[in-house]
């Protein structure tokens, strides 16, 4: 089986595992990770980040959050060794737009671990930079195109690499947006009660795309989609029914 899940945003791993155990999660099922592990709570994500890396069955794709912690590598540093020349411009404001999005959790981890363990957090970084920002699969006749935010500025019959990156990292759609009717894009980003309280903590399905973060950056759970039969799981509630288009 495949599933998807987005925006975990540290919520605490043994939770998500849980999650996983609840769908029947196995060794020989594939997990796609939408992007946004880290930031925002908790150790910022960084436990399951690295849990995650030794599990041959999570493919991870790039989000938003993960793009703005590579940007900001140069911070680490500057933590560890303050004789750096001070920082340009520029990365003092790649620096604020990621601390204005949730980074300390992520810094105090990510600092210590780089002081601990170095090779370790050069292995996190490497882990990082190899994630693509999309995968394409086939599963039951259906093609499914797995991102993190979605397809700005869609064109049809334009190949996901075509995008730029900031289209499939930082998009929003509307409501009303459809994309091709021959695939259906899963993303996460938007938290679904962006869309209106009705949509709290459940996923959305269009009918082109399925939005699957169910807000854990601010303090609510993930969710897993199961893509055989588009079957949603919820950390909290049992039989949550998914929101109508």
């Amino acid at each position: 089986m495949h599933y998807a899940t987005s925006d975990l945003h540290g919520y605490p791993l043994k939770d998500f595992r849980k999650l996983l155990a609840k769908a029947g999660f196995t060794e020989d099922d594939e997990l796609f990770v939408l992007g946004d592990v880290v930031d925002r709570n908790g150790d910022g994500g960084i436990e399951t980040l690295r849990w995650m890396m030794d599990q041959p069955n999570i493919r991870f794709i790039l989000g938003n959050h993960e793009d703005l912690l590579l940007q900001c590598r140069f911070l680490f540093d500057r933590i560890t060794k303050p004789e750096k020349p001070l920082l340009t411009d520029e990365q003092l404001l790649l620096a604020a737009s990621w601390l204005r999005n949730g980074a300390e959790p992520t810094i105090r981890s990510l600092t210590d671990i780089y002081c601990r363990e170095p090779k370790e957090f050069d292995r996190i970084m490497d882990y990082l930079y190899d994630a693509p920002l999309y995968s394409i699969r086939q599963i039951n006749g259906r093609k499914y195109v797995l991102v993190h935010a979605g397809l700005g500025h869609y064109e049809p019959g334009k190949h996901p690499y075509e995008y730029a990156d900031e289209d499939l990292l930082w998009t929003r759609p509307s409501l009303d947006e459809r994309w091709s009717a021959d695939e259906t894009v899963i993303l996460g980003h938007t938290p679904t009660q962006y869309y209106g309280a009705g949509y709290r903590g459940r996923m959305i399905r269009t009918e082109t795309w399925i939005d699957i973060d169910t807000g854990a950056a601010a303090g609510g759970s993930p969710m897993l989609l199961r893509l055989e039969d588009e079957t949603p799981f919820y950390a909290d509630e049992d039989d949550l029914p998914e929101a109508g288009e």
